[in-house]
């Protein structure tokens, strides 16, 4: 035990002094809620929550800091939700997302982390596509490639087999149950992964016009283009000439569909959608949740193989 920390257990105002220091720092009792004999685990946002009590099951205890139903991007992180990272045994994320996640990662958990990202090829970073204004909403300024790896069934297969190896070297103990659990992991998401590639290879498109730059590598696991439509604000109308100019770019591809998501505003796409005489879908960036929604990330890339082969015909 430090020697603060016993000096405060053995004070006459021992409890005052907690008080005082929880109340003042934000952070005490971060981990007072981890089951006893589990491993706290702490997750970036949900893909990789997902994987992290897909390949940790019963021996873990998963505290997502980013909540159901939010936009992952802009997360900005509280003194309570730093001592989390801090706190925990092991920390799983993907650098280049969420800058505070990273910077909190960096400093209080850089030799108990996963970085996804670190484990997969890459690919450029979103924003240098045939739409020149094209990007992320958020430029990933920390990031020199995508950070969205997620978005490919086969890369999370590979993240889904070394967490379970780097559990089992944090928890030796039970390192045969999450080498266990990465196996049938990793078999699910390649399972996924023979899905997509048999439903989506013949298809009389290969255009996807997307809401914003977070698929490119479902595009390039899978061989479509994808057209990024992000740049303009999704909570605003474009101006009539930025609106004429993607007007043109779905015209130009034969695109029946322009994709919306589910955790951005619709306006955009679905002022670009009636300007061409094309329909709108969802196609989910699998980066959230709605809180109390049923299904997860398998369900999710399903549905969403589901919305593409009807928009690019696929036989």
């Amino acid at each position: 035990m430090p020697p603060l920390r016993a000096a405060l257990r053995t004070a006459p105002a021992a409890l005052a002094l907690a008080g005082l220091a929880a109340a003042l720092t934000g952070c005490a009792g971060a981990d007072a809620d981890v089951p006893p004999g589990r491993t706290a685990v702490v997750a970036s946002f949900y893909p990789m929550a997902w994987l992290a009590e897909e390949v940790g099951g019963g021996d873990v205890h998963v505290r997502t800091l980013t909540r159901p139903g939010t936009e992952p991007h802009d997360l900005e992180l509280t003194a309570r939700q730093v001592a989390n990272v801090q706190d925990a045994d092991y920390a799983v994320y993907v650098r280049g997302v969420q800058p505070a996640v990273d910077d909190a990662v960096r400093k209080h958990a850089k030799g108990r982390s996963l970085d996804a990202a670190s484990l997969v090829p890459k690919l450029p970073p979103p924003g240098e596509t045939d739409d020149e204004e094209a990007h992320d909403g958020v430029r990933h300024r920390e990031a020199s490639y995508d950070p969205h790896i997620w978005l490919d069934p086969s890369r999370m297969a590979t993240v889904a087999t070394a967490l379970g190896e780097r559990l089992a070297a944090a928890d030796p103990a039970r390192a045969a149950g999450y080498r266990t659990r990465a196996r049938a992991t990793a078999q699910a998401l390649n399972g996924l992964d023979r899905e997509f590639q048999d439903g989506l290879r013949s298809c009389a498109r290969r255009e996807i016009v997307t809401a914003h730059a977070a698929f490119g590598y479902l595009a390039d696991r899978y061989r479509l283009r994808q057209i990024a439509v992000a740049g303009v604000d999704p909570a605003g109308e474009p101006a009539p000439k930025r609106l004429a100019e993607l007007t043109r770019l779905v015209s130009s591809t034969g695109a029946t569909t322009v994709f919306t998501e589910t955790l951005a505003s619709s306006k955009v796409a679905g002022s670009l959608a009636r300007e061409a005489g094309v329909r709108t879908a969802v196609l989910d960036p699998a980066e959230g949740v709605a809180d109390g929604a049923s299904g997860d990330y398998l369900t999710i890339m399903r549905e969403n193989l589901r919305t593409l082969r009807p928009a690019l015909e696929c036989s």
